[in-house]
């Protein structure tokens, strides 16, 4: 069976800051260049773990510039729209499109508390007015609102551009979701690659995990595809208490996944600073940090070194 267009891994990349509070726009090059190195299939931004919501409208366009621009088109870019009216998401999806975008990702509207089809038509309208592949980030235990899985399969119907969906959840609520949408979409799983190989197994296109795993998340797809389930088991054995620490809430996985990522990409601690409101990393969650950066090894592409610390 072939791949869909969008398949694999597409790490979505940390928003790091500088002592001044700025974007740091060298440590958001240098996991563009782990993202390639690793094999990844692809590079999303703007999603919860780029800390959006901290993020100004012009932090966001920059954030979007600067990733397409050191990719230079070597791997396809999906972007994320926060939260926003109709026309918001429209025109940010049209800027994303102009600045080289492959795909978007909704994120549904700001309301909470409305009928299931509030959200659908929202979606609705602005998959009717971008010329451009569309998701939808499906996530109800983060965002607080989803769609259940005939809505999803009933806008994939009606429109030809609805072709990927990123679900956030265990692999027995997407199942149902593939099987609904009977391949009309390409459904993501997120969580950090929590379930990876069951994820494979119910249908899944791919995982956005964040970029602290991303070489052993393409590792574990490329084996399995491969049909050597087996490689694939081993190495999601050896990744997994990882992916577990940062995945403890969303809050834990900026804090101290960000924290790993650095450290694999041979960046001290003291280069890492968080945008308020933010978890402040203990003594003891730095040094399980430092021990799962050095268990993983370096990033390639980066010149990481280890889990030291500084």
């Amino acid at each position: 069976m072939a791949e869909p267009r969008f398949h694999g891994i597409y790490p979505m990349l940390y928003a790091f800051f500088g002592a001044d509070g700025a974007l740091d726009r060298g440590l958001m090059r240098r996991q563009v260049e782990a993202a390639v190195a690793s094999g990844a299939h692809g590079v999303a931004v703007l999603g919860l773990a780029t800390e959006v919501g901290k993020l100004t409208r012009d932090e966001r366009t920059a954030v979007v510039e600067g990733v397409s621009e050191d990719l230079g088109g070597r791997l396809p870019l999906a972007v994320t729209v926060a939260p926003g009216s109709v026309d918001e998401q429209i025109a940010f999806s049209r800027f994303a499109a102009s600045k080289g975008a492959q795909w978007v990702i909704l994120q549904p509207p700001p309301e909470r508390g409305l009928p299931e089809d509030h959200y659908a038509q929202h979606f609705s309208r602005v998959m009717a007015a971008v010329d451009l592949p569309v998701a939808i980030q499906n996530a109800p235990e983060y965002i607080g609102v989803g769609l259940g899985a005939e809505s999803i399969a009933a806008l994939a119907r009606k429109h030809a551009n609805f072709t990927v969906l990123k679900g956030e959840g265990p692999v027995v609520g997407i199942e149902p979701v593939v099987r609904a949408t009977g391949g009309a979409v390409a459904v993501f799983n997120g969580r950090n690659g929590q379930e990876l190989p069951d994820n494979l197994r119910a249908g899944c296109a791919g995982i956005i995990p964040s970029i602290d795993t991303v070489d052993w998340e393409v590792r574990i797809y490329q084996a399995f595809r491969a049909g050597d389930v087996e490689a694939a088991e081993s190495l999601y054995r050896q990744v997994l208490p990882s992916v577990l620490f940062g995945m403890q809430s969303l809050d834990t996985l900026i804090c101290y996944g960000k924290r790993i990522a650095a450290l694999r990409m041979g960046v001290g601690l003291d280069a890492v600073f968080d945008r308020q409101p933010a978890l402040a990393p203990t003594g003891f969650g730095l040094e399980c940090a430092a021990r799962f950066a050095a268990a993983l090894g370096p990033l390639p592409g980066t010149g990481g070194a280890s889990g030291k610390r500084t």
